[in-house]
This record gives C-alpha cells, sequence and structure tokens, in this order.
C-alpha cells in the first residue's frame, strides 16, 4: 500500500493495491501495517461504519466534531468518483487553516485518514457516488457540527447549482465559527489521540 502525507498536519492519503482478473478485482482499502507506518498507532477503535450515496453535483461538508469528544475518520470512494477535502480547524495546529483535496474514486481506491479536529468535505463528481466511513465516534447531532465549504475558496469542482443539505447551506463562515469559540483545539485533539497510542 502507497501512502503520502496531506498539507494538514497528521492526514494522510492511501491507496491500496488493486488487483484485477476476469472475475473482477479484490482490493483491501484499509491496511493496518502501513497504517502504523505513517500514522504512528494503530486505527482508532471504530465505533460506527457508514455509507452516504450522492448523485452528481452534490456538496457534502466542510464537517467535524466538537471536541471533546472529537471524531477521526478513514474515508473511501466504492463506487463514483469523489473529490475529498480535508481541513485543518484546530486552533494552534502547525497547520491551521490548510487544506489539501485528493481524488477518490473506484478505480484507485484511494483513502484518507482525517485525525480529531479536522474538518471534511467532498464533492460527488458522479451519479451515485458512495462513500465509506469508518469512525472513532458514532453520530450524534448534538455534536456534530459544520462550516460553510463555499467560504475558505476550496478548490472544489462545483457545478452551477451544488446540492447542499439545509444545515450546510446555513453553516457560518470559518472566521465566524472561530471567533464563536466553536473551533476545536489542537492540543485536545492531540490527548484524545494519545490514548489511542496505549
Amino acid at each position: 500500500m502507497e501512502s503520502r502525507p496531506l498539507r494538514v498536519d497528521g492526514a494522510f492519503a492511501f491507496t491500496p493495491p488493486v488487483y484485477r482478473d476476469d472475475r473482477g478485482f479484490i482490493l483491501a482499502p484499509f491496511q493496518e501495517t502501513p497504517f502504523v507506518g505513517e500514522v504512528g498507532y494503530p486505527l482508532f477503535p471504530v465505533v460506527q461504519t457508514c455509507f452516504s450515496k450522492s448523485r452528481r453535483g452534490v456538496v457534502r461538508g466542510v464537517h467535524y466534531t466538537a471536541t471533546p469528544p472529537g471524531m477521526a475518520k478513514y474515508v473511501y470512494c466504492a463506487y463514483g468518483t469523489i473529490q475529498d477535502v480535508v481541513v485543518d480547524l484546530r486552533v494552534g495546529s502547525p497547520t491551521y487553516g490548510a487544506w489539501d483535496s485528493v481524488v477518490l474514486d473506484q478505480d484507485s481506491f484511494q483513502a484518507v485518514y482525517l485525525p480529531v479536529g479536522v474538518g471534511h468535505a467532498f464533492v460527488s463528481l458522479a451519479d451515485d457516488s458512495v462513500m465509506h466511513y469508518m469512525l472513532s465516534a458514532g453520530y450524534s447531532t448534538d455534536t456534530e457540527l459544520a462550516i460553510s465549504p463555499l467560504d475558505l475558496d476550496l478548490p472544489l469542482v462545483i457545478d452551477a447549482n451544488p446540492v447542499l443539505s439545509e444545515r450546510d447551506a446555513a453553516a457560518p463562515a470559518f472566521a465566524a465559527a472561530e471567533r464563536a469559540g466553536l473551533l476545536p483545539h489542537y492540543d485536545v485533539c492531540q490527548e484524545i489521540e494519545a490514548k489511542w497510542r496505549g
């Protein structure tokens, strides 16, 4: 499995080998040994897995979880094509405010690891794109937050009329969330991840 660090501290992209023959293919989108080699600890305790299906033009995010409790994610596109974006929302992080973008699709099956406190957004570039998520915490409407995906000048490949949820369309700008004290703090995020290192 190939791996590379992203421009957001602690975030990585992983590309598994895909074994193809006349029957189809098989791959392992998560592999512990290369993950530990990059991140420094085994994958967080997986509390929840989920899928999303999105038509072309759907924009989801920028989503993050109040910290504490915080949430880390490991995501990949099982079908279709996604432009995935990670944004460092952790106040005090060495890469605070930085972002990076990765194309996730059904050909490379590239995956992205998002540490605690890092924001996540994506645009579906094809109909019926399916994203798979492994999460370190269960989803809760009480702790799930968002900032506007249209605020940060992210390199999102957005159609003329992006499809956003009501929550994402009404999400505050990055600066407004910062002023309101809604963003996670880097040191708190690091403390949560330290527990996974044992």
